[in-house]
């Protein structure tokens, strides 16, 4: 007798606007396995009938993940092979998926990840923020003081932070980066890979006049990436040490603009943000 081999789990990321995003690895996979996990069924059978692809789907998402673990553990246990995709990006990224590839894995079960759109990676690589580290915190709260709070959590990392928003919120997530975080530059990407796809920057403030006053922009689902903390606004040893060089260069007669380039070359950070905190220790003395 002999023993089938269980079906291996396919995590695969499907085009966030732009069809032929899709690749030829995924359209491939998708046609071969033997059914298709999908987080709403209605909404990916119109990638499938564009693709020509018949396969079978179930549904899978938020509210009934868990209890789709046993079911979807038993076909790949008879030897089938399933694709886990969601609305569009890649599955698990603020997308169901995670209990499912977290319960499978503990059970020994084969997973392989097919790379491909991601919402995240793409308006990073456009946006023209430091990439070298940054920190990705999924949705902001939708109350008004619970995101305050994230936001002041966040506020002194150092890193690019990128966030997801929704079209009826972007303007209020705005309004509270003038509060916590108005100096910074912030990039916005909407309708990535799609007709109307739009990078904005700016500071908080003047991308919130600029959606105010062009409806337009606000429509689409959003990426926020906003410019990690500089030195100056750090408070630890090394902002005491800014504070002392910014001092010692006013006291010398260096002139503000001068000074800020001074102690962006020395300390880092932006010219802007340096500029700003010694005009402020000028109208302090």
């Amino acid at each position: 007798m002999t023993h089938q081999h269980p079906g291996t789990l396919y995590v695969v990321a499907t085009p966030i606007g732009n069809l032929e995003d899709l690749t030829p690895r995924a359209a491939r996979v998708l046609a071969e396995v033997s059914r298709i996990a999908a987080e709403d069924t209605r909404h990916s059978a119109r990638l499938l009938a564009h693709l020509g692809i018949n396969t079978p789907m179930l549904s899978l998402h938020e509210h009934n993940e868990a209890r789709r673990v046993d079911t979807l553990d038993s076909y790949l246990l008879s030897g089938e092979s399933i694709a886990l995709i969601s609305d569009a990006g890649t599955p698990l990224i603020c997308d169901p998926g995670f209990v499912l590839v977290r319960e499978l894995r503990l059970r020994g079960r084969h997973i392989v990840p097919l790379p491909g759109p991601c919402a995240l990676v793409s308006a990073l690589s456009g946006a023209g923020l430091p990439t070298d580290r940054f920190t990705f915190g999924g949705f902001l709260p939708s109350k008004p003081s619970a995101r305050r709070q994230a936001l002041e959590k966040w506020q002194t990392r150092e890193e690019t932070l990128v966030f997801y928003e929704s079209p009826h919120r972007i303007v209020h997530t705005l309004e509270a980066l003038c509060e916590q975080m108005p100096d910074r530059a912030v990039v916005l990407a909407r309708e990535l890979t799609k007709t109307y796809e739009t990078f904005l920057q700016g500071s908080p403030e003047e991308l919130r006049e600029q959606l105010l006053q062009d409806p337009n922009q606000s429509r689409g689902e959003f990426v926020v990436m906003i410019a990690g903390a500089s030195p100056v606004e750090r408070g630890d040893e090394q902002s005491i040490v800014a504070d002392e060089l910014l001092k010692t260069l006013l006291s010398e007669g260096v002139g503000v603009k001068q000074g800020a380039a001074v102690a962006a070359k020395m300390l880092g950070g932006r010219k802007q943000e340096w500029y700003a905190r010694l005009q402020a220790l000028k109208s302090d003395h």
